[in-house]
């Protein structure tokens, strides 16, 4: 579409919203950017509508169909309504959970949520305070909701806001459902389409024993309780990053006995505006800055931190040399999967039935931890309602144990369907105490799991390209690497080439192609080397970025090897990187 043309599109969309019922001050804002000389803010908040990525709806706040704002929220939730007053009409009552966290904006949005979901007939529960999402999800199968709403926009920086939408198993939509809810949100023409008078009588509070009853079962999955009772002096430095993992995650790390629990008192205060950091995100180094400090400073064991609606977890340790170092999602996950087989292997569980699931961008290293102790592990989409996907599947046939993705998201129990911090801040710290019931450290684990496993480097690098250019920069970005594959990665043979978009695989010494066993198509595209190196490659569908995931191999005989091994493959992504070009 020419510059011209989309300009013009863009001020009819614009003009919509001066002459319809919209409030003064979304008018107003609207006015402002028409009036702006320079188009480009106009243009990026109305050239498309808001859509359902992988993680739900999320955005900048402001006006503009593609910005977060009451009536972008009032759409997404009164085309929800529509659908599901479709999908469950032999209901006598539909009933939906509303959770957010510490944002600008979440606490007016739930209502206006709420306020929307009561006028079509739908009753909603809400919580009157912040809380996690994991805590969402579980509400909404103890409640037997159909349906659920976290108004969150995750780790993203403050002038996002977002709203993640859940189905009655309390996992967010997947086909078919979320794209039927964007062909409801779009049969909406009107922002008088949209119920914003509430009904009261449909609100109903939840109560604070829902707290009580998500710790008592989370407490059900531990598996060395007495190694926790027998290491009771373990320091635990804690961060929620200004999020809504404060109002939980000490309380529970105490029930399950940790009795030092150390906060960062600057990061518990619920902001939106995130004023003690530039991402509230546990992946950032420098996010967890503060915590470090206070670790070093109350000479802690272990350091957590969540992001602000408390899905994500991050994890430091002491190596050996006695300094507090960041784990990445993947070597958090490795660890804990390789607890979680072995000591249910030790506990004598197994029975076969047992299984593991990680995303295709998350290292393969937990495929072999799960494998070669008799437990199949699923490989699905990156997003973890695609790993609820596979527990739906599965449920009452096969027993789920645990699973993640390299993005700081781990879910141990089945009884919530989205990634947990509450639940991996529980086995971390049970994990460290049984490392140290049995004589070694948290650091000493990891380094030998590389050496019976193999050892295994992971970086992610994220290239961000922000509005209506970079999503087109992006999309370029992706036809370049399908259309001029690459033949060598840091001076090794790429063997094999997996497109998820098309849903076939190139399987280059044998000269043959094979079809990708998945749900659905997705815009991934990964890269296989013969030394064991994969890249995996895709835009974000929250961000507005394009990511690389970049996996290689090594073999370690032993501890003292470990240093170099680890700067050998570090110098190996950076050549990797270079070949990439990013």
């Amino acid at each position: 579409m020419e510059n011209k043309e989309l300009l013009e599109q863009v001020i009819g969309r614009a003009q919509t919203w001066l002459s319809g019922n919209y409030d003064e001050e979304t008018k107003s804002e609207v006015k402002r950017m028409l009036d702006n000389e320079d188009k480009t803010e106009l243009i990026d908040a109305f050239y498309r509508d808001l859509e359902f990525g992988t993680g739900g709806l999320r955005g900048i706040m402001g006006a503009g169909t593609n910005r977060v704002n009451k009536y972008t929220m009032g759409s997404a939730t009164q085309g929800l309504s529509n659908y599901l007053l479709q999908e469950f009409s032999s209901l006598d009552q539909i009933k939906v959970v509303i959770g957010y966290d510490c944002r600008n904006n979440s606490q007016k949005y739930a209502q206006i949520v709420a306020d929307i979901f009561s006028a079509n007939g739908i009753k909603a529960y809400m919580f009157k305070e912040l809380r996690p999402t994991p805590e969402i999800s579980y509400a909404i199968r103890k409640l037997g909701c159909q349906s659920g709403v976290m108004l969150t926009a995750s780790h993203n920086p403050k002038e996002y806001n977002g709203y993640k939408a859940y189905w009655n198993d309390g996992a967010q939509v997947i086909p078919p459902h979320d794209k039927n809810i964007i062909a409801e949100v779009n049969r909406i023409k009107s922002v008088d389409d949209i119920k914003f008078k509430a009904n009261p009588a449909l609100i109903e509070t939840i109560s604070d024993s829902m707290d009580d009853m998500f710790i008592e079962e989370v407490k059900t999955i531990l598996l060395s309780p007495d190694s926790i009772k027998r290491n009771p002096d373990i320091k635990i430095v804690y961060t929620p990053l200004h999020g809504t993992g404060s109002t939980i995650i000490p309380r529970a790390l105490n029930a399950y006995g940790f009795e030092h629990v150390i906060a960062v008192p600057e990061q518990y205060v619920h902001d939106g505006n995130f004023p003690t950091v530039e991402y509230p995100n546990p992946e950032e180094a420098s996010a967890m800055a503060m915590a470090l400090k206070k670790g070093e400073e109350t000479n802690a064991d272990l350091i957590f931190a969540t992001d602000p609606d408390a899905d994500r977890f991050g994890a430091g340790i002491r190596n050996d040399k006695g300094e507090l170092i960041l784990l990445n999602g993947n070597q958090t996950m490795i660890m804990l999967v390789y607890y979680i087989v072995t000591r249910w292997k030790e506990l004598g569980k197994l029975t076969g039935k047992e299984y593991t699931v990680r995303t295709i961008v998350t290292s393969e290293l937990t495929q072999k931890i799960s494998e070669k102790n008799g437990v199949e592990m699923f490989e699905c989409y990156t997003g973890f309602k695609w790993i609820a996907s596979v527990m739906r599947e599965l449920e009452g046939k096969r027993q789920y144990i645990g699973g993640g993705e390299e993005s700081y998201g781990f879910l141990a129990e089945d009884f919530v369907r989205d990634k947990d911090s509450v639940s991996a801040a529980a086995l971390f710290g049970e994990m460290a105490a049984w490392c140290k019931d049995n004589g070694r450290t948290l650091y000493e684990m990891l380094q030998d799991i590389y050496i019976e496993y193999g050892f295994s480097k992971e970086k992610g690098i994220s290239v961000v390209r922000k509005g209506r250019t970079g999503a087109e920069e992006i999309e370029n970005m992706m036809k370049n690497f399908r259309n001029n594959p690459l033949a060598e990665i840091a001076d090794s043979k790429v063997i094999l080439i997996k497109d998820f978009a098309t849903l076939r695989a190139q399987d280059i010494r044998l000269n043959e192609t094979y079809t990708l066993e998945m749900p659905t198509t997705s815009n991934v595209l990964q890269y296989f080397t013969e030394d064991g190196t994969k890249v995996s490659i895709r835009p974000s569908g929250t961000e507005p970025k394009i990511k690389f995931y970049i996996e290689v191999k090594d073999k370690l005989d032993s501890r003292e090897n470990y240093e170099a091994i680890n700067e050998a493959t570090e110098k190996k992504i950076e050549q990797i990187c270079k070949d990439l070009g990013i």
